[in-house]
């Protein structure tokens, strides 16, 4: 039985962070998202939430508030259970936009999910044969700062950090340095240069680290520079991570066949949703590459469809997955959570178990197609 889309509810979700997180294209003070609702004739409802990055995918809260409505006026008297025709829908309105799309995307899932009265990860084909483990992130700063804030997260008993960096040789090395005597040389450590560096400092520093033993690099140079990634991959004793040069599985395909990375990034908000983070995998597992999931400034409503989705292959390894845990509140209902160590888990409700309280939407700025 087909479920057709009667209603579309967007709303503009900004939750304030605990602290300023700073990376190398800039500071971020609050977590400006967007939920979408997907309600059907049936009675079901599915639930999407995108967090927009300016520098990364080009959008904002604003203009995933106003696109959304374009997307949500094409998707109604839809099947929300023919994905791959609503994405094909999506895309006939308006091209890239990958974050908003994943909000819709998301909540079409979330519908399939618990049409098929099963957990999202089983209905993506999944099933529970790993323990799901988030790093937890030091955002960019002085050494002292970044090395006092990687020791908290250690004694906190999160098992792996990542470290933001991107700026000068030197400097970076310096985080490392005093991150490495803060924390000891048993925890893993993880970097993400965020397009931050020039092919020749990509490699300088990539070698000034290898002492320190770190795990993998995101993206070290400007993503419309991937064609010296083999470059810098080859001269580098630390393995490369693509991501905001990896939005879809066109992107993937590229750098695979330049032999360009060693792991590919999936975060929801570039791929524009499960439908194509999928390709994505399927472009991985042809060339023997392993995944890590990702996230921007996500409430714990994403990140829960984020963990269904890393249940549902085994070639995601590396889990980045920490920003519900940077906001100063959390209007999530259900949905995943976080246990001792960094470890996440998810129930066994039908899609994905997640929602957003109403009395916080209540407060915000919203708009029902």
């Amino acid at each position: 039985m087909a479920q057709l889309i009667t209603s579309v509810e967007i709303y503009k979700l900004s939750v304030p962070l605990k602290q300023p997180f700073v990376i190398s294209l800039g500071p971020q003070y609050d977590a400006d998202n967007v939920v979408v609702k997907i309600n059907t004739q049936q009675g079901i409802s599915g639930w999407g939430e995108c967090s927009p990055y300016m520098s990364i995918n080009g959008e904002s809260m604003d203009t995933c508030f106003i696109v959304g409505q374009y997307l949500a006026k094409a998707l109604k008297g839809k099947d929300a259970l023919d994905i791959e025709a609503s994405t094909k829908a999506m895309d006939y309105v308006i091209t890239r936009n990958e974050s908003i799309k994943s909000a819709f995307d998301m909540a079409l899932y979330d519908i399939a999910a618990q049409h098929a009265q099963q957990p999202l990860y089983k209905f993506l084909g999944g099933n529970k044969n790993k323990v799901i483990t988030t790093d937890m992130t030091v955002g960019l700063g002085s050494p002292e700062k970044m090395a006092g804030e990687a020791l908290q997260y250690k004694n906190e008993g999160f098992p792996f950090i990542k470290v933001k960096l991107g700026t000068t040789t030197e400097d970076d090395v310096a985080r490392i340095k005093a991150i490495r005597a803060a924390v000891g040389n048993e925890l893993p450590l993880r970097i993400d240069a965020n397009q931050g560096w020039s092919v020749e400092t990509a490699i300088a520093t990539l070698n000034a680290l290898k002492e320190f033993d770190i795990e993998h690099c995101e993206e070290p140079i400007a993503k419309w520079n991937y064609m010296e990634l083999p470059v810098v991959r080859k001269n580098s004793p630390i393995k490369i991570m693509a991501d905001e040069s990896c939005f879809d599985e066109h992107d993937a395909e590229r750098l695979a066949k330049l032999d360009a990375v060693d792991y590919f990034n999936i975060k929801l908000g570039k791929s524009g949703g499960i439908y194509r983070a999928m390709k994505i995998v399927e472009v991985a597992k042809a060339n023997n590459l392993k995944l890590q999931v990702g996230c921007f400034m996500e409430s714990r409503l994403a990140i829960t469809a984020l963990v269904h989705f890393a249940y549902s292959s085994d070639l995601i390894v590396h889990y980045d997955l920490d920003t519900p845990l940077m906001l100063k509140e959390d209007p999530v209902i259900g949905g995943m959570i976080f246990k001792e160590n960094g470890v996440v888990e998810i129930d066994e409700a039908f899609g994905t178990g997640a929602t957003i309280d109403e009395n916080f939407l209540k407060k915000c700025e919203s708009v029902v197609i």
